[in-house]
């Protein structure tokens, strides 16, 4: 037993623990359409590489059988709402393709800053973590986990001085 801030005693078995946190029926979050719509107008987002024709966010987008992991984001705006059980190689390839010309990519994931791939790629880009738990979309409750937007911006190379 442990006690809640309330002072009441609480059931191990009732407290959250990290199967439930964790867990998903599902790997497919719908993103929440006015999310994306805020996002969408500071980036104009052109690929979605991680979608079904359902809940594409995007006219060009990459479904499961066409994986969006062996293909190439270059010079694209990438929105990425890929799916929770698999961040690592998702957010690997986001911070890998970002480091291509003209190419921006935006992730929507759980705020999981205890974990590896946070601190190996989200770190390395632009973090806003969002208030509150989302609703993903086609969902009755809120999200049993914080998010969080990160971005990796285009990389910048400095101008080739002229060879004399």
């Amino acid at each position: 037993m442990i006690r809640s801030l309330t002072g009441e005693l609480i059931e191990p078995e009732t407290r959250f623990s990290r199967k439930v946190m964790f867990s998903s029926k599902t790997d497919d979050w719908e993103t929440p359409q006015d999310l994306f719509d805020e996002l969408d107008k500071q980036f104009h987002f052109t690929l979605d590489p991680c979608a079904t024709p359902e809940n594409a966010k995007c006219e060009k987008y990459f479904t499961k059988e066409q994986n969006g992991l062996l293909q190439s984001w270059e010079g694209e705006s990438v929105f990425v709402n890929n799916p929770y059980s698999d961040n690592l190689r998702w957010v690997k390839k986001a911070y890998r393709e970002s480091r291509k010309p003209d190419t921006t990519v935006v992730m929507l994931l759980p705020a999981r800053t205890d974990t590896r791939w946070f601190h190996l790629y989200c770190a390395k880009g632009t973090i806003w973590f969002l208030k509150g738990r989302l609703k993903f979309g086609g969902q009755e409750n809120s999200a049993p986990f914080p998010s969080m937007v990160v971005i990796f911006p285009p990389l910048v190379h400095a101008p080739q001085e002229e060879k004399k």
